[in-house]
C-alpha cells in the first residue's frame, strides 16, 4: 500500500473529508498506476476516487459506532 496514505481511524479525532479524499486519491493512483489520468479516463478516475472516499467514510463511521457501543457495553457489565 502507498506509504503516503495516513491511518484515518484515530481514537480522539474523526477523519476530515479532506483527509479521506486525499487517501482515496492516493489509493486510486496506486491501483490504476496513473498519477494523473488522461482526459479520456478522467471521469472514471474521479468517480473511483469519490466511490473509495464514500466507502472509507462509511467504514470509519461504522467502526467508530461499533467501538462506542462496545465500550458502553463493557461499562455496564
Amino acid at each position: 500500500m502507498c506509504r503516503s496514505i495516513k491511518t484515518l481511524r484515530r481514537p480522539d479525532v474523526r477523519a476530515t473529508d479532506d483527509e479521506i479524499a486525499a487517501a482515496a486519491l492516493q489509493y486510486v493512483r496506486k491501483v490504476s498506476g496513473f498519477r494523473s489520468p488522461s482526459r479520456r479516463n478522467t471521469e472514471a478516475f474521479d468517480e473511483a476516487v469519490a466511490e473509495v472516499g464514500r466507502a472509507s467514510r462509511r467504514l470509519l463511521d461504522t467502526i467508530e459506532a461499533q467501538t462506542a457501543s462496545q465500550r458502553s457495553g463493557a461499562v455496564r457489565a
